[in-house]
């Protein structure tokens, strides 16, 4: 099958996967590259232009190659052509199940978690309950109306779309302005509202092997540089310091990976995931999975497989195998 990388989107992600596109391409020179652009349109980009590419979390990629079309149409063409798709895409319809039903339906391999448990996961009000019945605690839920009673009982709370990623949207909540933000961005897209926990920031990720067992990679410990790992935090600042493995200890560590298993599990992801918490007082809290984590140079994910001793190439070469078996291409 021929290897291609599917990258970008339309959603506000798409920055972010033009970084991961560009560190996967560089471990797999020769796949071909497809754009999805902001307009829902797919075109080809060469190698070059992806590499000369700078400032991706800032800057928009334009392609420099043939259009193919739309999405459906971009998906059609890899049916054809006997392709097998690495995505590089996070974030909106992308993520949340929508391009995966696309690609299910015509037969197309593509690496990452299939539709139902994207869709699954990218909802954090339901990830929360899944995870919750396989016993990995979150945090309590405020509904708006109830948001100034909480904010005056507990004293701060937190604020996230409830379908979003690389932590876009956050509102922490110390005020009643900021209960009165919230309540405006609710008007244009579903707001999750929590009691805000206080500890250190921690995520793991976990890998589904050739034999369909998964383990848990080493945890990595977040420390954000002024106290607050969003976008800016993520990609931008280099005083974010990101160690890996954790510094939590053993017992801390292996919690930590145990209870990424069991969200893995429980929302029935594939090919690999992370899960994010934060270590409280009364021990590691959930906030949510990601079925598509980033794979730029910067991002976690690739920390932790560098810490387990595994090649970002044969990570990709593994995950590329399992989405030709899954697909029945094998």
């Amino acid at each position: 099958m021929k290897t291609t990388i599917l990258f970008g989107g339309t959603g506000r992600e798409r920055l972010v996967a033009v970084a991961s596109a560009k560190a996967i391409s560089a471990t797999l020179p020769d796949a071909d590259l497809w754009f999805w652009n902001a307009d829902g349109t797919v075109s080809a980009a060469s190698f070059t232009a992806l590499q000369a590419h700078e400032r991706p979390f800032e800057l928009a990629f334009a392609a420099d190659s043939a259009a193919i079309g739309s999405i459906e149409r971009a998906l059609d063409k890899a049916a054809v052509e006997d392709r097998v798709l690495v995505l590089a895409l996070h974030g909106g319809s992308a993520e949340n199940g929508e391009f995966q039903v696309l690609a299910e339906a015509r037969g197309v391999p593509f690496t990452g978690s299939g539709s139902a448990s994207s869709h699954l996961a990218f909802d954090k009000v339901s990830a929360k309950l899944f995870a919750g019945l396989a016993g990995v605690y979150s945090p309590s839920t405020v509904m708006l109306d109830e948001a100034d009673e909480a904010l005056s009982h507990y004293g701060k709370l937190i604020a996230k779309p409830a379908a979003e990623g690389s932590s876009y949207g956050l509102i922490y909540v110390n005020s009643t302005q900021d209960i009165a933000a919230v309540r405006r961005e609710s008007a244009s897209m579903t707001y999750l509202i929590e009691l805000f926990i206080t500890g250190p920031e921690a995520t793991c990720g976990v890998l589904e092997q050739a034999d369909g067992s998964v383990i848990a990679l080493p945890p990595v410990e977040i420390v954000p540089g002024d106290g607050a790992f969003d976008y800016a935090g993520k990609y931008l600042k280099s005083t974010t310091q990101e160690i890996c493995p954790a510094r939590f200890g053993d017992e801390m560590n292996a919690r930590l990976q145990d209870l990424a298993i069991k969200a893995h599990k429980a929302l029935s992801c594939r090919g690999y995931s992370r899960s994010d918490f934060i270590i409280s007082a009364d021990g590691p809290v959930y906030l949510e999975t990601n079925t598509l984590p980033g794979l730029t140079a910067q991002s976690l994910y690739p920390k932790s497989l560098k810490a387990q001793g595994i090649a970002f190439a044969d990570f990709l070469a593994a995950q590329i195998d399992l989405a030709i078996r899954k697909a029945g291409k094998a």
